[in-house]
């Protein structure tokens, strides 16, 4: 608790999420939205990008505070092994398409895609944060290739996101 009050913290929160997400098992929803990598934008289509393989949804509260930072530089270090296991990763939040063109450059080193999450995609996944409209929680899921979730990991503390994700996506095969 005192980890995710101390994490709460860092991004400029006093209270944090209760934990709510869509169970494992669950159907994916499907959406299509703008994002960018490498500081260059374009549609994402959560459907084409299950075709290619396992993905890695992972939503985060507000580009370039210190947890968001601090995960977008774990997911950077370890897309390699995510690539080996076939896998995408696919960051997203709140922030407008400007931020997470910058974003993707600077904090996720050109290595993956960032999106935007609309209303209506925060609401489909469950990460709408009540608490502070207009930002998500910190919630990772892990969706196979057929679009059934295999993992759901929602804490606050970015700290264990890239390791549980990645066990999953590894378990895959």
């Amino acid at each position: 608790m005192r980890k995710l009050l101390i994490a709460a913290a860092a991004i400029g929160f006093a209270t944090f999420p209760a934990n709510a997400a869509l169970p494992v098992g669950a159907k994916a929803p499907d959406f299509t939205t703008t994002g960018a990598v490498g500081g260059k934008a374009f549609k994402l289509h959560l459907g084409q990008q299950l075709r290619k393989g396992p993905v890695v949804l992972y939503f985060f509260p507000k580009a370039f505070t210190s947890g968001c930072t601090a995960e977008a530089h774990a997911f950077s270090e370890a897309i390699g092994d995510f690539k080996k296991a076939h896998a995408q990763v696919i960051g997203m939040s709140a922030d407008p398409l400007p931020v997470l063109k910058d974003f993707s450059v600077k904090e996720c080193r050109s290595a993956f895609p960032v999106a935007t999450a609309s209303p209506a995609t925060q609401k489909a996944y469950d990460v709408a944060w009540a608490a502070h409209p207009g930002i998500t929680t910190r919630t990772s899921y892990v969706i196979a290739r057929s679009g059934k979730i295999v993992m759901v990991h929602d804490d606050l503390d970015y700290s264990e996101h890239v390791v549980k994700t990645l066990a999953a996506v590894k378990a895959l095969k």
